[in-house]
């Protein structure tokens, strides 16, 4: 899987607040027990699903963002895993950086555009599993401008929420893109073109 940049405490500048980590008990109902995966219909668990994004700004600092709260279904087949398919929405105007100006010039025309083009989606295409991993291919679209993605997906958990009783399943996956291609390419090369993603999805049924 792809090394990804941002750290994790980092977070708490995206967050506004304190962040307190700490080890999931040992009797935490997900498990990475891929037994408890069943297949059938999920929906985005919206409160626990973010994309991260980080960039590098001048060759000084790698900087970040989160989007949250999509919507999306994934169908999972757990005897022809091939055949699963994931579809994401992702609200553009959910984008934060921790820092409000930046925030409101990522959502201007030159970048994001996001009164015009309100939110972004990826479609899965293709899905290749091994193991606990993935190889997902899939279109993403963002301002209007579609193009082929890939995604280095790991299982992460499964199992039953003990407060809804729903089928929970978790995944983390990375990419990369070059944001020049979906039009918004803006101080390019002195702001870095390449954005590293990492996706943090769950979902439940």
């Amino acid at each position: 899987m792809r090394k990804f940049l941002i750290p994790a405490a980092a977070l708490i500048a995206i967050a506004g607040g304190t962040v307190v980590i700490a080890q999931a008990p040992a009797s935490a109902p997900g498990t990475k027990d891929v037994a408890k995966v069943t297949g059938g219909t999920y929906t985005v668990d919206g409160g626990h699903t973010q994309v991260l994004f980080a960039y590098d700004h001048m060759g000084f600092t790698n900087n970040m963002g989160i989007f949250a709260q999509p919507t999306g279904t994934l169908t999972l087949d757990k005897a022809n895993l091939s055949a699963s398919k994931v579809s994401i929405e992702l609200p553009i105007a959910g984008l934060k950086t921790g820092i409000p100006a930046l925030d409101e010039h990522l959502l201007k025309p030159d970048f994001f555009d996001g009164a015009k083009f309100p939110t972004a989606t990826f479609v899965s295409t293709a899905v290749k599993a091994e193991g606990t991993s993935a190889t997902i291919t899939g279109n993403l679209t963002i301002k209007g401008v579609t193009k082929p993605v890939t995604l280095d997906a790991e299982f992460y958990g499964a199992g039953a929420n003990p407060m809804n009783k729903k089928e929970n399943v978790g995944f983390v996956a990375t990419g990369s893109i070059k944001r020049s291609e979906f039009g918004m390419g803006g101080y390019v090369p002195v702001v870095g073109d390449t954005v590293e993603l990492k996706i943090i999805a769950g979902f439940q049924k």
